[in-house]
């Protein structure tokens, strides 16, 4: 064994195993199982263009080098992004713990308890701080979430001024840019009007269904909004927010001047800046919109015990179930950044977070009196911790950075700076120095804080905040550490064994990939900060977008969508202006196939397009006859054809080219999900299959954690055709030469989270990806080999192959009284995560092992397959007291002195030998899905009440 080539390691297959697996699968060779898994005519005829590949020692080595072309500045240039401090105790047990990166989203609860307790914690925090009633478990940055409001606000309106077509939008001039840019981005398709003033002077008319504020402003000031939120009400138009989650420790909550919605992001609660991200938003809103709120929201039921159990809850925790009728696309959370979140809030209490937002304005209040003693005009009146000042910005620039200090320069008479939690008075010395220099005056020294405040008593908080237990209990290092462990103990996640989630692609996550991340020089650097100041970055950014591009066959990349549903909607906006520059702007058809990603469907209205579906044959590939009659009724107005490939069923469907050929003969563009990809890369691509747009998930095929429901990542790549219409952003120059406005926050989304796919490919390199996706298809097809005469496989490909995942059909175990859930519940008692569950198909589970995992781990879990299918097998529908019915089995269950099933314990709890070697108790027993949302509690408080009752 090679013991410097990173492939030995990330893939686990031996190759002392790899015979005995050939002859199950039934092949000589594993070339002869990629010609009959993959159709001929698309297959890659050369090897990819990639650097030559690094041992894990050397890529450790270059990324460390890289690092230091970052500089590393002092910033305060605020706009909604803030230097943190990670305690440790955090940084350590969650963002470097594989306990806590490598989970699954929750939908098994019954072995999520943790995450979603941590999860409930934060939505606990986000509805005190904001003063809301319900609060979702995160969004994707704040921009997205203020983008998210204005689409809710717009689903909200009233019955006339739905029947009116009332679609105006009011926006605060106070808005963050970026966000301002993502609004555009989501109103034009929609219709809405967005109309940007000064809330002080502006007067609605009846056009209006909605209005946006920044809380504090984009520079600083922040307003008391009572009167304009009350003059809105009257007309019955709704109001969102966007409020800073520090200064709300300070500031009134929105909701106690009645606002509708408010969002943010929760970054300055503990997490690194990393270039933009990932850092998880909020969206808090009135409990009487639950049905309306995007994204996941984590509620309180009960188990089979009536013992509280947590678990997402309602139907909103996916809106893109209602496919072409959802008003949002969201399908991910940040839940890796909004546990961090939620712990800053447990470690600190609300005397700590006082202390820190006190401090902060302190600080700032302490700066504007020296600079103002240095002759400066401060022009806000009201402010937490950011200022902005009347100076030659031309003299302050150069001898700010000189000193490695970055402000925001508004114009050349305006300066603002935002200080932060790390702003220590030495900073401060630092900060009135630059000017002392520019204004060529004495330096005046400060040696502590001002005790005053520039906070009004008018708009100062008075309510109180995270009165809840857990946030006053764990503030020493010890007790958080152990608090932290007690909710890990609860999931999970692959530190323990295979996530085979079709679909998902739950892969290794690198230990060496993960690292950097931990890197002040890759942590610390503020999204809009000069170019110069982040070479390291750009060099990352760079390649990787330069690798994607190879090995997708595209011509370039934009990595700024920070989720797959996102990067869904930038492709579909993409291929919208290439329409509209070619005036074809009345193509507005996108057609999709019956068995796509709910987020498909979803994506497409909210690009504006009207969504037509196509069926699917018996063998479960796109009906072709179907599709070209849909194509030939809508050629004139034909936008585009959202495909999955290899398909959702997991098979490479041989008329693609056919397919896609069609799309383009009758002026439509393709759009590919590139959720499959982790059954191309090496060996096919989305531009031989005929596609124009692609998004790539890098949290399923290019090894970013899914961190128990994010974050993710959604680059998309592009066809030269598409290439000048790559997003851009309002404050750094990105995208093509007729770029679309933003799409996410940052300019390039989520950066942080794209070293680890920079590590994947430089440390696999051509050989080491083309053998995972090998390895993948093998591992996937020994199951299905495995399994066969057991478990019925429903779709295949031509030569009866599986692509990297298949679906197993458990309905006809509807006979025996057993459903799917059993089979998913039931495997929690053998160590296992269930596969994905009804989908793509209702009734089936699909499974993906992915090429991380090593022939034992393939043979344990076929083995509690097939464990589990002789149980099925000694059940009757009339027998519902059964190991399956009652699955999972917990450690109290299996324990208690009242044993009265027809089964032994060791049935329950070790049903197979390797069970005992390594035994995962479920923490609590199977979930009332329906009590939990006839009953809707949301936050931390009623849970203890819950418990006590």
């Amino acid at each position: 064994m090679k013991t410097d080539v990173f492939a030995s390691r990330h893939i686990g297959i031996r190759e002392d195993d790899l015979q005995h697996m050939l002859e199950t699968v039934q092949v000589e060779n594993l070339e002869q199982l990629i010609f009959e898994t993959i159709p001929k005519d698309i297959r890659l005829k050369n090897p990819l263009q990639l650097d030559a590949p690094m041992s894990e020692h050397k890529f450790l080595a270059h990324i460390e080098e890289l690092s230091k072309k970052n500089k590393v500045f002092r910033s305060y240039i605020g706009l909604g992004y803030h230097e943190s401090l990670t305690p440790s105790v955090i940084k350590r047990n969650i963002l470097e713990n594989p306990g806590w990166y490598t989970a699954y989203t929750p939908y098994q609860a019954e072995i999520a308890q943790g995450r979603l307790e941590a999860l409930i914690n934060f939505q606990t925090v986000i509805t005190d701080l904001t003063g809301m009633e319900l609060a979702n478990a995160s969004l994707l940055d704040e921009s997205t979430a203020a983008a998210e409001a204005m689409t809710m606000l717009l689903d909200l309106r009233t019955r006339d001024q739905k029947k009116n077509e009332v679609l105006k939008f009011f926006v605060s001039q106070e808005v963050l840019p970026q966000t301002l840019s993502l609004l555009q981005t989501r109103s034009t398709p929609l219709g809405i009007e967005l109309v940007v003033g000064n809330h002080e002077e502006f007067e609605f008319g009846e056009d209006f269904y909605g209005a946006l504020l920044q809380y504090p402003g984009k520079y600083g000031q922040f307003y008391d909004y009572t009167s304009f939120v009350s003059k809105a009400k009257a007309k019955d138009i709704k109001v969102a927010v966007a409020a800073d989650i520090l200064s709300l420790v300070s500031l009134t909550p929105p909701g106690e001047f009645g606002v509708d919605v408010v969002v943010g992001t929760t970054q300055r609660f503990g997490i690194p800046l990393g270039y933009g991200g990932p850092h998880a938003a909020f969206f808090a809103t009135k409990e009487e919109y639950k049905r309306n709120i995007p994204g996941r929201i984590i509620g309180v039921t009960k188990d089979t015990d009536g013992k509280p159990a947590l678990r997402m809850a309602l139907q909103t925790r996916e809106q893109h179930i209602k496919r072409d009728k959802a008003t949002s696309n969201i399908c991910t959370a940040q839940v890796l950044l909004a546990v961090m979140a939620g712990m800053y809030a447990v470690y600190h209490g609300p005397k700590g977070l006082q202390y820190i937002a006190d401090k902060v304005h302190r600080t700032a209040v302490t700066l504007t009196d020296s600079l103002e003693k240095l002759g400066l005009y401060q022009t806000n009146t009201s402010y937490f911790d950011t200022i902005t000042v009347k100076v030659d910005a031309k003299k302050v620039k150069p001898i700010a950075e000189k000193n490695e200090v970055n402000f925001l320069y508004i114009d050349e008479e305006t300066v603002s700076i935002a200080v932060n939690e790390a702003t220590s008075i030495k900073d401060l010395n630092q900060i009135i120095s630059i000017f002392s220099e520019a204004l060529d005056k004495e330096n005046r020294v400060i040696t502590e804080l001002l005790q005053t405040s520039a906070i009004s008593d008018e708009v100062r908080r008075t309510s109180p905040f995270l009165e809840n237990k857990v946030f006053n209990s764990y503030h020493s290092e010890t007790e958080l550490m152990r608090y932290i462990k007690k909710l890990e103990r609860k999931d999970l996640a692959l530190n323990h064994s295979m996530i085979s989630l079709g679909s998902c692609t739950m892969k290794l996550n690198a230990a060496s990939e993960m690292l950097p991340l931990s890197q002040v020089n890759w942590g610390n650097i503020h999204p809009f900060v000069p170019i110069d100041q982040a070479e390291g970055y750009q060099i990352v950014l760079r390649e990787l977008a330069k690798d994607l591009s190879t090995i997708t066959g595209f011509a370039d990349t934009s990595l700024q969508p920070n989720s797959g549903a996102q990067g869904e909607y930038a492709g579909l906006m993409v291929i919208r202006a290439y329409h509209e520059s070619r005036g074809d702007s009345h193509r507005n058809i996108c057609i999709i196939p019956a068995s796509a990603h709910g987020t498909n469907p979803a994506s497409a209205v909210m690009a504006g397009m009207r969504v037509v579906v196509t069926k699917t044959d018996g063998k479960g590939n796109i009906d072709v006859d179907d599709l070209e009659e849909k194509v030939a009724q809508h050629a004139e107005n034909l936008a585009a054809l959202m495909v999955t490939y290899p398909s959702t069923h997991g098979v490479f469907e041989s008329s693609i080219q056919h397919i896609t050929k069609l799309i383009h003969d009758n002026g439509g563009q393709v759009y590919m999900d590139g959720a499959n990809m982790n059954a191309q890369v090496g060996l096919t691509n989305p531009a031989i299959i005929g596609a124009d747009v692609c998004h790539l998930n890098l949290h399923k095929t290019f090894a970013i954690p899914h961190g128990g429901g994010g974050p993710g990542v959604g680059p998309i790549c592009v066809a030269p055709q598409l290439v000048p219409f790559l997003p851009s952003n309002p404050i750094i120059k990105t995208g093509g030469e007729k770029a679309i406005t933003g799409i996410s926050a940052a300019p390039w989304g989520s950066s942080l989270a794209c070293l680890i796919s920079y590590g994947y490919i430089k440390m696999l390199g051509e050989h080491g990806l083309t053998r995972s996706t090998k390895i993948a298809i093998l591992n996937a097809n020994y199951i299905k080999s495995r399994l066969s005469g057991k478990f019925d496989v429903l779709y295949t490909g031509e030569q009866g192959r599986a692509a990297h995942e298949m679906i197993i059909d458990c309905r006809p175990f509807k006979q025996n009284g057993i459903e799917v859930t059993d089979i998913a519940k039931r495997l929690m008692d053998y160590g296992f995560h269930a596969p994905t569950v009804s989908f793509p198909v209702a009734g089936t589970v699909m499974i993906e092992p992915t090429e991380s995992e090593g022939l034992s781990e393939l043979d344990r879990f076929c083995d509690a397959m097939l464990s589990i299918r002789s149980e099925i097998d000694a059940v009757n529908a009339d027998d519902v007291d059964n190991v399956l019915k009652n699955a999972p089995h917990t450690l109290e269950m299996v324990t208690t002195d009242d044993w009265n099933f027809p089964y032994t314990r060791q049935q329950a709890a070790f049903p197979l030998p390797y069970v005992s070697e390594n035994k995962f108790w479920p923490a609590i027993r199977r979930v009332d899905d329906a009590y939990g949302d006839r009953n809707l509690i949301c936050t931390c408080a009623p849970i203890e009440a819950y418990a006590e009752a």
